[in-house]
This record gives C-alpha cells, structure tokens and sequence, in this order.
C-alpha cells in the first residue's frame, strides 16, 4: 500500500492542505485564488451574495424539487419550491439549483425567464461562473477524500456593474464577446485562441478570467491545446481527453 493512502484507496488526507507535496502547487494554490475572488465583490453580485451563491449551490444536492425535476421526463413539468437557505431571491435561488443539478437540461426559455422574473443576463453568468467553480473544487476536493473548504468571509465593496460594449447576442442564449470585439477597458480576455468553450463566461470578463485560472491547472494550459503529445502533466494527452469526455457525458454535458 502506498504510504499516503489508506485502506479503502483514498488519500489519508483531511484537508487540501494535507495534499502539499503530493499535488502540484499550482493545483492547490489555484484554489486558494478561486476562493479569494469568489469572497470579493464582483461585476453584478457583492461579495456577501456571491458567498451566499456558494452555500446555496451545496444546498442544491439536498434539495427535493431538484432531484424530483432530475428523475421527470422534463423539468418543466414539475412545479414546486426549491429547499433553500432564504439568502437570495427565487430567481437566484432557481438559476443555481437547475445550474448544479441539472445543467445538461437548460434552455434559452429558461434562461429568458430568468430575466424576466429580474434577474440579468450578466449575473446569471457571473453566478454560473461560480457554480462552475464551485462544482470543480468541490468536486476535486470529494476526490481526494478531503472536506470541502469554506468560502473566506465576505469582503466589503460594490460590483463595478462593467459591461462590454462589444457583447451581442448572436449564437447564445446570452450576449458573448467575440475576439474581434475585445476592447481595452475589456482587459486580457483571451489569448493565442479563442474557442468556443472560452467565450461562455465572456459577458463578465472577470468571471472568465477567474474560471480559467482555476480551470487550466485542472487540465492544460491553452498553449498546450492543439499539442496532442503534450507532456505538461502526469499523464498523457490521450489520458487526460479519456477522463474528461466520460465526465461530461456522465454530466449531460453537450461540450
């Protein structure tokens, strides 16, 4: 038996702290980042409701209209109240449940609902972000057989409320940037490319940033992305694409 295994396989671990030195410090640093930023105020939400977006997102597992929903033929055909802590309105509220446990069932209806129960395009990708990130430490944490971090406290401060000028919708639910709309007050929004997958989160340019700084030590930087022999990681290119496409499918995920 490995000696920082236990008996039933997992790592005898308590926390992610426990994981120096058997983990890349990339890795765990990025998740210490993650949580820094979700803690801070952001572009729509504040940095208490964003916290609260993180419980409520935990709470969702537990939450019985959800798994009542999950099980129908449809989701919309099941009415009913979500179980929720009572830190957010209703449209919240549904945004971060059908977002953590039902992703692979949205639709542009859903989403235009949304808007018109109050809640704006911008903070739902901004709270979608963060169910994104969420999801990934969390899930990354139940992996290693380690609990679950706490958000820091809540900093104080308003969201910046910045829109970029160049978002239209054309091919999604919701407005995107397309490369040739970045513009300066945009800051760094993509790099040597610009997939699709990269410009999801793009309407909160803040929120796309922070998911790809956590979500490229979980898989390969994006210089590496059309290197199929790349050998940044512990195992291979093949290996890593193999893991990746049984979860998404595991997770209805289109991508």
């Amino acid at each position: 038996m490995a000696q920082n295994q236990s008996s039933d396989g997992l790592l005898n671990i308590e926390t992610l702290a426990d994981l120096r030195g058997m983990a890349r410090d990339d890795l765990l640093d990025a998740h210490g980042q993650a949580w820094a930023w979700i803690a801070k105020p952001g572009t729509w939400l504040d940095g208490a409701t964003r916290v609260a977006v993180v419980r409520e997102i935990r709470q969702a597992a537990d939450c019985t209209l959800c798994q009542t929903r999950k099980d129908a033929l449809s989701p919309f055909a099941v009415e009913g109240a979500h179980d929720h802590l009572g830190e957010l309105d209703a449209a919240q509220v549904e945004a971060i449940h059908r977002l953590a446990t039902d992703s692979g069932r949205l639709s542009e209806s859903w989403i235009d609902g949304l808007i018109a129960d109050g809640l704006s395009d911008g903070a739902y990708i901004e709270i979608a972000g963060i169910v994104a990130m969420t999801k990934m430490m969390d899930g990354f944490s139940w992996g290693a057989g380690a609990a679950i971090a706490e958000p820091p406290a809540a900093e104080p401060g308003e969201p910046t409320g910045y829109r970029p000028p160049g978002a239209r919708k054309d091919d999604a639910w919701v407005a995107l940037v397309a490369p040739e709309d970045v513009v300066e007050s945009d800051g760094d929004l993509y790099g040597v490319m610009a997939p699709g997958v990269h410009r999801a989160l793009s309407l909160v340019p803040d929120s796309k940033r922070a998911f790809w700084e956590l979500g490229e030590p979980h898989y390969i930087p994006m210089t590496e992305l059309r290197n199929a022999d790349t050998r940044v990681r512990a195992i291979s290119r093949a290996q890593i694409e193999i893991l990746a496409s049984r979860t998404s499918a595991l997770h209805q995920c289109v991508y």
